[in-house]
């Protein structure tokens, strides 16, 4: 049985339509994939719709957060979401506030290279976001299309760079407040690539030991971005915390180098996590 609980379609950041992406984890020999689009829940009835037999489909979302240091400045993170109820309004409303602050900063973002020269323009981006969450992939797309860049890697590292003069930062949920929100509607939250540091700033076991105290129910361990001996401190950690772990590619289709099924989550972890989960249900191919 290979689960990956951590992918993401074209309504966000991927390059794959939700049915496109359920034909590909079926391809690639999964039993169990979880859509975790950020900040919306929009490609569940596609995937749903066009889930093939033999995949069973988890529904879920990456919820953008930030931790607060208390003597320093915020840490961007993530919270994968699983099993919620979409419509809980608290949740819902949050949502609809993530996505509008994603639209706000990247037209500032676009805005601001265009009127250094590149040549980009905010309504080539939203084009190509085909009506979903406008991200920065997004923008990186546009650099490549331009020859500005050779690859979304590449614009990433460079004008997209959070210490570019180009980066804006986004009003992102406080990860204890997002935490209490997924567990209201019912849902699991899941501390997602904590200690991916290629990314940037990572936290420390206080961070997450405060974010179990708030309700938090998983870590996700094996991910792409987590060298081995951060793999095994991150599972030392969840269990010290009694806390469940996952594993997961966070495929991006195209955007990202990293294949589908790149790391997967044991059964038994699954298991625990749709014993935890009331608020929505898998649905089977």
């Amino acid at each position: 049985m290979r689960i990956d609980l951590h992918t993401h379609s074209s309504v966000s950041d991927g390059t794959d339509t939700p049915a496109e992406l359920v034909a590909a984890a079926a391809a690639a020999g999964l039993s169990v994939l979880a859509l975790t689009d950020h900040d919306t829940t929009d490609g569940w009835d596609a995937a749903r719709a066009a889930c093939p037999p033999g995949l069973t489909l988890v529904p879920g979302m990456e919820l953008s957060c930030r931790w607060f240091p208390a003597d320093d400045r915020p840490i961007s993170v993530h919270l994968l979401a699983y099993l919620f109820d979409p419509s809980a309004p608290e949740l819902a409303a949050e949502r609809a506030r993530l996505r509008a602050e994603r639209l706000t900063r990247g037209e500032r973002m676009v805005t601001a290279l265009a009127a250094d020269g590149f040549p980009v323009s905010w309504e080539q981006v939203v084009a190509r976001s085909a009506g979903g969450v406008v991200g920065r992939p997004h923008v990186a797309r546009a650099l490549v299309e331009a020859g500005v860049v050779g690859s979304v890697d590449e614009a990433f590292a460079g004008p997209l760079h959070h210490t570019s003069p180009y980066y804006v930062a986004k009003a992102d949920t406080d990860v204890l407040d997002g935490i209490a929100l997924v567990r209201a509607a019912g849902g699991v939250p899941v501390f997602a690539h904590g200690l991916a540091r290629s990314r940037g700033r990572v936290v420390g076991d206080d961070a997450m030991a405060a974010m179990a105290a708030a309700g938090l129910l998983g870590l996700e361990v094996d991910h792409p971005d987590h060298v081995d001996a951060d793999r095994a401190h991150l599972r030392s950690l969840a269990a010290d915390l009694g806390l469940l772990t996952t594993g997961s590619s966070d495929y991006h289709g195209t955007n990202k180098r990293t294949p589908i099924a790149a790391c997967t989550t044991a059964p038994e972890q699954y298991e625990r996590l749709l014993a935890a989960g009331t608020g929505s249900a898998p649905s089977a191919g």
